[in-house]
């Protein structure tokens, strides 16, 4: 199985406002930079937006190391949140329907095709690869801006 370096990040002008988001894929030494905003959303949609826009890249089953400074996003992962939320019907432990629940099944479905390994990184710190998914982000919300 093919393994790949995936690195996210999402931003908002305004919470909500405009976000954007931005991710770069490393495999075998390759780089590919993507990005995208859209009005009227939050930084946590962002967050995971980045990390579906970028496994939608994979035109293979992958395994996938994904970097992302969002615990929201991490830990759904990491302590399997996504799959309790899942087998019960989306809904929290105390009843209550997931947020963003459009998007934590497309990454769910995702997930289902990758093997997928959450890494939480210090946002805004001295990781390059966060860093320049920030600018991405960020650059993609400047550019829908000027666009309107």
């Amino acid at each position: 199985m093919k393994r790949v370096t995936l690195y996210t990040d999402g931003a908002c002008s305004g919470n909500p406002g405009i976000g954007g988001w931005g991710a770069v894929l490393i495999y075998n030494g390759h780089e590919k930079r993507i990005s995208g905003a859209e009005d009227n959303t939050t930084n946590n949609r962002m967050e995971v937006t980045a990390v579906i826009e970028g496994l939608k890249m994979l035109k293979y089953d992958c395994e996938v190391d994904v970097y992302s400074d969002s615990a929201y996003t991490v830990n759904a992962f990491s302590r399997g949140w996504i799959y309790d939320w899942h087998s019960s019907n989306w809904k929290k432990s105390d009843n209550k329907p997931v947020q963003n629940v459009d998007l934590w099944k497309i990454l769910y479905g995702l997930s289902q095709n990758h093997t997928l390994h959450f890494i939480k990184v210090k946002g805004h710190a001295d990781n390059v690869y966060n860093n320049i998914c920030d600018k991405l982000a960020t650059d993609a919300i400047k550019k829908f801006k000027t666009s309107l």
